[in-house]
């Protein structure tokens, strides 16, 4: 967790952190784990405020214990809570009322966005619904815990870097949990790469999860996975380049439709070339001087 926090002080905001106290807890410390999480929450190496962390499962003894000492402590310094393994919207709901309530008796976390993992039937089933409660921010996908949700009748291959990506079960689960998310204006955040090592590998799928998969944000499991992380879902030079050159016409052009290299664009594809120069700012890309104090200078 400190190597993680030493990283994004040195590379700045383009990451978030969730330290973990489900499986980053032992059994029967529990309670010293979430003190601990909430501990580095408060402190100064949450330099930029994006600092998460996952909670227990709604069922588990730990869940409300694990929600009183992180909100309760240091509920204005996390960026939000994730909750694991809802078994169905109904589970969502409890835990997010919940927060809520304890929010509220410590006057903290008033506003805590919520992630949740999706890794259930149920919830894979209740993805729509999920992804439109207001509190919801994100939605994530656990590989392992869905696939192991199969008895059997996923092979172990599926949890890989290349099997994650062709089953057609999980391939079914990504494309539902991000179609949910767009549609409710949700973050989408894809999976780990349990291939830690294996860069080339990592970089593959991170690039298939932002082009072909439609998730905008992807889980690490290790610090020096960060990097490949943010490169791939960075868009490339000629997309910005291409993006400035459309927007400061169209912005020329009081956003009236405009002819870029024989291809008529308007404000459909406008919203797209704007997103791409967004995209570029959160991932840490340098923008022409002139581009930023022209379309970024109230941001």
């Amino acid at each position: 967790m400190r190597k993680a926090l030493d990283l994004q002080a040195e590379l700045g905001p383009l990451f978030d952190i969730t330290l973990d106290c489900e499986d980053g807890a032992p059994i029967g410390g529990e309670a010293e784990h979430a003190a601990l999480c909430a501990e580095l929450a408060l402190s100064t190496a949450n330099r930029h405020g994006r600092v998460g962390a996952r909670v227990h499962p709604v069922d588990h003894p730990a869940f409300a214990a694990d929600v009183e000492t992180l909100v309760g402590r240091a509920g204005d310094r996390l960026a939000f809570l994730m909750v694991p393994k809802p078994r169905d919207l109904a589970d969502a709901r409890r835990a997010i009322a919940h927060i809520e309530h304890v929010a509220r008796v410590h006057g903290r976390g008033g506003g805590l966005p919520v992630h949740v993992l999706i890794e259930t039937h149920g919830a894979l089933r209740d993805v729509h619904a999920i992804a439109a409660l207001p509190r919801i921010e994100s939605l994530s996908f656990g590989l392992m815990d869905f696939v192991s949700a199969h008895r059997g009748a996923i092979p172990q291959t599926a949890m890989g870097v290349d099997g994650q990506f062709s089953h057609p079960l999980v391939v079914r689960a990504k494309l539902e949990i991000a179609a949910a998310a767009h549609a409710c204006a949700k973050v989408p955040s894809h999976c780990v790469v349990t291939e830690f090592k294996d860069v080339q590998a990592l970089a593959g799928a991170a690039h298939r999860a932002a082009r072909e998969f439609g998730y905008t944000r992807m889980w690490s499991i290790h610090p020096a996975q960060i990097r490949t992380i943010v490169d791939a879902f960075a868009p490339t030079t000629a997309e910005v380049d291409e993006a400035i050159a459309i927007i400061m016409a169209a912005q020329d052009a009081h956003w009236a439709p405009i002819r870029h290299r024989d291809t008529l664009h308007d404000r459909a594809s406008f919203r797209y070339f704007w997103q791409v120069l967004q995209r570029a700012r959160r991932t840490g890309q340098p923008l022409p001087v002139e581009v930023t104090q022209r379309l970024f200078a109230d941001a």
